[in-house]
């Protein structure tokens, strides 16, 4: 029988998710190779550059307010990014924090 894994979020420290300044991260879980389930703090005024994923990512929105595709999204919205499917820049109203749940490589950010 597998043991259960229970984490107090918000009680473990983020830490700086190298790609992109202004980003922090927890991990949560590794579902599969590759792939990763953590949370994701945006500092207000961060900007993740367009990118694309060579897998499936989902997002949930825990706090904040952030602005992708054009549009606003705040606490409660979810969203759905297919696999190779170029999305961003995603740009921090305020302070966000994310749930993001990807079933493979993290693929790589575009740069200017």
């Amino acid at each position: 029988m597998l043991d259960q894994t229970y984490i107090e979020t918000n009680r473990q420290p983020w830490q700086p998710f190298d790609p992109v300044p202004g980003t922090y991260v927890v991990p949560l879980a590794k579902p599969l190779p590759q792939g990763s389930i953590h949370k994701l703090r945006m500092l207000a005024g961060t900007v993740i550059p367009v990118h694309q994923h060579p897998s499936d990512e989902y997002v949930y929105v825990l706090s904040g307010t952030v602005q992708t595709g054009g549009l606003l999204f705040e606490a409660g919205t979810f969203w759905f990014t297919p696999a190779n499917t170029k999305n961003g820049p995603h740009y921090a109203i305020t302070d966000v924090e994310l749930v993001t749940i990807r079933l493979g490589a993290m693929g790589d950010f575009e740069t200017e």
